[in-house]
This record gives C-alpha cells, sequence and structure tokens, in this order.
C-alpha cells in the first residue's frame, strides 16, 4: 500500500497537467503497476493531487463510490417500501418491481396509503415506480432471513388403476389455455408421520398460475373428493385437466369417477420424477410451506385456521403477485443453454389475457379485485400465522426432540427412532 501511495504521488501532477490522450497513458501505467481498477486509479490520483502539502503518512484514502454517491431514493420512498413489501407477503424484486402500481393502487383505495401521510406523497409513489428489481432487493435484503422447520413426505404409490391413467411427463407441451391443474397434498405433520394430521390440497393452472388451496382433516376420498368439489366452485373458469402424482389418495375409483362425470382429463406424473410436477411443487414450498410452515397441526381449531389462512393467500397471489413462464430456450455467451421466461405477470393478468372470460366474468372478477385490501389482508395472514404458532409451536418442537438418531447398524445405515 505504501508503494502505491508513492507510485500515484510520482504521477498527480504529470496526470493533472497532461491532455486527455497523455491521461489515458499515465492512468495505463497505473494500473499496470498498481494492478487497481481504471476508475480507482483515476481517484487516487485526484486523490494524490489535492492531498496537503507535507503530509508525511503513507496511508492511502479508500474512497468508497457507494458512501460518496448521493442516495437516489429518499429514506421515505424506502420506509414505504418496506410496508408495500410487507403486504406483498415479502416479494422479491423481480416480481414486486412490475407490480407495484398494482400494489400502490390497491393499497391507496384501501386507505393504507394516504398522500401526504406517514411519508407517502406523489413524490414517493413516482420513487418507487421508478426503482428497479435490483434496487428493491438491495434495500429488502436484511429483512428476508428464514429458518423454517424442515418437512416430510408422505406420498406413497397407489397401484390400484395406476396403470390406466396416461402419463404426463416433464418436457410435454405445456397447455395453451387455462384450466389445466396439477395437484398435490402437503402434510401438515411436523417431524412425525404418527397418527392424524391435516393436509392442504394444493392446485395449480399450468397455464397462467392460478393457485387454489384448502386444508382437510386427512387424506381420506371422502375428505379429498370433497376439497376437489370446493376447488371446482371457486375456479372462475372452465377446468379441463387434472395433473397428480402417484398417490392412494388421488389414483383411487372414487375420483376417477369424479373426473369423468365431469369431463375433466386426467393424468398423473412418473413414480419418483418430481420434474414431471415442476410447478405444483414449487407452489408447495413458497405458497404452502412459506405460509403456513412445518408445523404439526393435528386439532379441529388447527385446521380451521389453516381454511380461513388459504382464501387471503390465494387473493394476494392471484391478483397481485407477478410470475414468470418459461416461453423457450437460448445460449448465453459462451453456448451454454439456459431458458428463456417471459416478463412478469399476475395469474389475473394472464387470465385476462387468454381470453377464455365472458365480459360478466372479466367484470365480476375486476369487482372482486378492486374490493381487496392488501394492508388488511397481510395483517389478517400474520394474525392467524401467529395463532397457528401459537397452538402448534411448542407441539412441534417437542416431538422433535422426542425424536433421536439411533447408533448406525452393522450395515451402516441410520435408522430413526421415536
Amino acid at each position: 500500500m505504501a508503494a502505491r501511495y508513492e507510485i500515484t504521488k510520482k504521477y498527480a501532477q504529470a496526470y493533472a497537467a497532461a491532455p486527455k490522450k497523455g491521461k489515458s497513458q499515465i492512468l495505463d501505467q497505473v494500473v499496470e503497476v498498481t494492478g487497481w481498477h481504471r476508475d480507482h486509479a483515476r481517484q487516487q490520483l485526484v486523490a494524490r493531487l489535492h492531498q496537503a502539502p507535507g503530509r508525511a503518512t503513507a496511508t492511502v484514502a479508500v474512497i468508497d463510490r457507494r458512501k460518496t454517491r448521493a442516495r437516489k431514493y429518499s429514506f421515505d420512498a424506502i420506509k414505504v417500501l418496506q410496508r408495500v413489501w410487507a403486504a406483498s407477503g415479502g416479494n422479491c424484486g423481480q416480481y414486486l418491481a412490475p407490480a407495484m402500481a398494482d400494489w400502490l393502487d390497491a393499497m391507496e383505495a384501501e386507505g393504507a396509503l394516504v398522500p401526504g401521510a406517514d411519508r407517502y406523497s406523489l413524490a414517493v409513489r413516482a420513487e418507487l415506480l421508478a426503482m428497479s428489481a435490483a434496487t428493491i432487493d438491495r434495500y429488502l435484503a436484511p429483512a428476508r432471513a428464514r429458518d423454517p422447520l424442515r418437512g416430510k413426505s408422505t406420498t406413497k404409490p397407489g397401484h390400484l388403476l395406476r396403470n390406466s391413467i396416461t402419463v404426463r411427463k416433464a418436457g410435454d407441451e405445456v397447455e395453451a389455455e387455462p384450466g389445466f391443474f396439477e395437484v398435490d397434498t402437503v402434510a401438515h405433520c411436523g417431524p412425525t408421520l404418527k397418527g392424524e394430521f391435516a393436509r392442504s390440497v394444493n392446485f395449480t393452472d399450468m397455464h397462467t398460475g392460478w393457485v387454489f388451496t384448502t386444508a382437510v382433516r386427512n387424506n381420506a376420498h371422502v375428505h379429498i373428493r370433497a376439497a376437489f368439489d370446493t376447488f371446482i366452485d371457486h375456479v372462475p373458469y372452465l377446468v379441463t385437466g387434472i395433473d397428480c402424482d402417484n398417490g392412494s389418495e388421488f389414483i383411487n375409483h372414487d375420483l376417477i369417477g369424479w373426473a369423468g362425470e365431469r369431463d375433466v382429463f386426467f393424468t398423473r406424473s412418473r413414480p419418483y420424477k418430481k420434474n414431471d410436477q415442476a410447478t405444483i411443487e414449487s407452489k408447495n414450498n413458497h405458497l404452502v410451506r412459506r405460509y403456513g410452515f412445518y408445523h404439526r397441526y393435528d386439532t379441529p381449531t388447527e385446521l380451521a385456521l389453516l381454511n380461513q389462512l388459504w382464501p387471503l393467500v390465494n387473493a394476494r397471489l392471484n391478483f397481485f403477485t407477478p410470475t414468470k413462464k418459461p416461453i423457450g430456450w437460448s445460449t448465453d455467451t459462451v453456448g451454454r443453454r439456459k431458458r428463456v421466461y417471459d416478463k412478469p405477470r399476475s395469474p389475473y393478468q394472464r387470465l385476462l389475457a387468454a381470453g377464455v372470460l365472458s365480459p360478466a366474468q372479466e367484470a365480476e372478477l375486476a369487482t372482486y379485485k378492486a374490493s381487496l385490501k392488501p394492508a388488511t389482508m397481510a395483517r389478517q395472514i400474520t394474525t392467524i400465522q401467529a395463532e397457528l404458532t401459537r397452538l402448534a409451536g411448542h407441539k412441534t418442537r417437542r416431538l422433535e426432540h422426542h425424536i433421536t438418531w439411533k447408533a448406525p447398524d452393522p450395515a451402516g445405515l441410520k435408522t430413526r427412532a421415536s
């Protein structure tokens, strides 16, 4: 560092007096000797030029451009951004930036954001609309840490009727219209599969990303079929197909008959191939696990709370949260294959663009969206989550502590004891 200091001190006067071409040549020499970036070398030369004469120290003043550059967005804008982010459920910048206008409009209509109050104004709105996805992520980085409990898989193959159901594989052509849904169940069992516990049945439209989630007491056929009936009643357009995994809760005569009565095309994925249902597997994580956590829910009260939570979460995801869809393949600068995605849009926007709704249905959905209050929904979701954690958090941790690993057996395999 001392040698670099002397080098920049030596060249500082010549750099200041040189013409533009001469400055470039001097800068090349400094960069070659010091290994600095050209911008940093230029800053150090200027700093040496303006340094007070007679200073004996050889300390190099490192200039951090991030600290010397004026802040582009105001403190008020950052505080309001945090409120919008909280109302969105913690969306990342790539999804929050394209939906910012929707969130602001809805929160203004609700009264959660009032111009001239609580740091919000038309100028702050303009700043929020101008923020890039990377800027949003940078400002919100400290609030993203999570450490959830881990869950367990409960899918057991159902051999009955399996060979008579069409297999749908990863890479098959994506449906061109809304109406084809992937479905899966998520067990709220905590760390053990013993006993009875609630499950969430999760549906996701392959074309639009429209989601519907409901909780059932267990995976008995009567409860799964009731969940499918509720799903048909609540989806605002025609359901044309269902794709499930190989669990016995789906592969049974009762559900196959249900699909036949409603003229719903029924397919299944390949066993042990989660890529065949990549869409719903993703939703299981950032919908069910993100909002319902990994606790064990096995009481009627907890089941009722889950069924209060899911309509709020579904409305927020369907009407305000954008998603990206793959539209093809391309290559990067070195020739490697990479996925190409479209611009983020909410499932509601994709549904309108698909043109499958009648004018009356479009007006009904627009009216429903206008009635939603994102800030109120966020508070209700937080309240329900806090109550679920109060009821099930300690119970889940106690079960986790009671499960210990046995010593390895002679074959070298670990077995778990409860």
